[in-house]
């Protein structure tokens, strides 16, 4: 069985920095020791960062291989091959891909990338070809449709780790501002007239579909061993409901008074690491740094840039009161919980071999290598 020291380093564990040594055999780390390991082949670390595998909760990555450009839709099986090695370079060694169910009349291209993601990933998952480990997670729209003949026959797949349930309407959620909504629509094409009746129709449709849907996705997938996430939530309301359906997560919410809402009632929060980056979020909700700030974060996710993660991290432990190991477990310990994957996610002995060395170059954190299951993939 091959072993592997990793020495001279960081290490990023869950309660603090230490310096010392990693030693993998196999798949899984067999001993975390303070100091330099003297023995023969050893790998210099060279004072680097080395902190667990990053586990993603939520990327919309692999859209935006499928789809490089509007009009340009790429072959499928490429895709989902790019959008892995991009995962693993950005030190994330566990995906869940989160993959779009149910149209609401804009998104079309989303539903044959949900169809062909899952296809793929099951052609792909044992040929070795994947650096990442890949797991699904399933967008539910609740006011569509066709939500619940997409959702059937995916549900019990067991790389289903995770269901959320989205509710993307105009005058709701992530899109109550019906004039920022209407000037997103304008950037795609839309004309006025078509957009009006289209947020009429949308308006009619989710008071039409929105709670049988929801009644029947809670009812499909009770017993599974999935988490349910809600999306997007704005209101004390929209928690509160959430929690009477036995949903304790709660993703993305868009303003402080849901997060807060959330955390008081004992649910956990997702946060977006591109937020955190860019110092804001890119449609106007609330900034994500605030969040944190109020201890109103579990978790964080990539959403549409899997690089962003050990960069939020990073920043959360320079800009905030937390420090690097708390904000390394948001992206590691604390999802890997959430998606029930518990032999991953803190530098322990007994867990997987999933760790990402990190140099900060100038204040950036550089993902230089990655390991998944004892090997190298990046």
């Amino acid at each position: 069985m091959t072993e592997t020291i990793l020495t001279n380093a960081i290490l990023v564990l869950r309660d603090r920095l230490l310096a010392g040594t990693v030693v993998l055999r196999g798949a899984n780390i067999v001993g975390v020791q303070a100091g330099r390991s003297a023995a023969p082949g050893a790998i210099d670390l060279d004072g680097d960062y080395l902190m667990p595998g990053v586990v993603d909760v939520h990327t919309d990555n692999l859209e935006r291989q499928v789809l490089p450009r509007l009009n340009a839709r790429w072959p499928s099986r490429s895709a989902m091959l790019a959008h892995d090695a991009q995962c693993a370079a950005a030190g994330v060694t566990t995906v869940l891909d989160a993959l779009c169910l149910g149209d609401l009349g804009f998104d079309k291209d989303r539903m044959q990338t949900f169809r062909d993601g899952v296809v793929d990933l099951d052609a792909l998952a044992g040929t070795g070809l994947l650096k990442s480990e890949h797991f699904l997670h399933l967008r539910c729209e609740m006011p569509a449709a066709d939500v619940m003949e997409m959702v059937d026959p995916v549900a019990d797949h067991p790389r289903v780790r995770m269901v959320s349930l989205m509710d993307h309407s105009p005058g709701v959620g992530q899109y109550a501002n019906l004039d920022r909504y209407r000037a997103m629509r304008r950037k795609d094409g839309a004309s006025e007239d078509y957009i009006e009746r289209r947020i009429r129709e949308l308006t009619e449709q989710r008071e039409r579909l929105r709670t049988p849907n929801r009644r029947a996705l809670l009812a499909r997938v009770a017993g599974l061993d999935v988490t349910l996430a809600s999306h997007d939530d704005r209101t004390v309301e929209e928690i509160e409901e959430n929690l009477a359906d036995g949903i304790r997560i709660s993703e993305f919410p868009v303003s402080m008074e849901a997060a807060q809402a959330a955390r008081v009632r004992g649910m956990q929060v997702i946060a977006g690491a591109p937020n955190i980056v860019r110092g804001g979020s890119h449609s106007g909700n609330v900034n994500a740094a605030e969040l944190v700030r109020a201890g109103a974060v579990d978790a964080f996710a990539s959403d549409y840039v899997p690089a962003s993660l050990v960069e939020a991290a990073f920043i959360c432990a320079e800009t905030t009161a937390i420090t690097l190991p708390e904000a390394v477990a948001m992206l590691t310990d604390n999802p890997a919980q959430m998606a029930r994957l518990p032999d991953r996610g803190r530098i322990e002995a007994g867990l997987r071999g999933d760790l990402v060395r990190v140099r900060v170059h100038e204040g950036m954190p550089v993902v230089r290598q990655v390991w998944r299951t004892g090997e190298r993939v990046a």
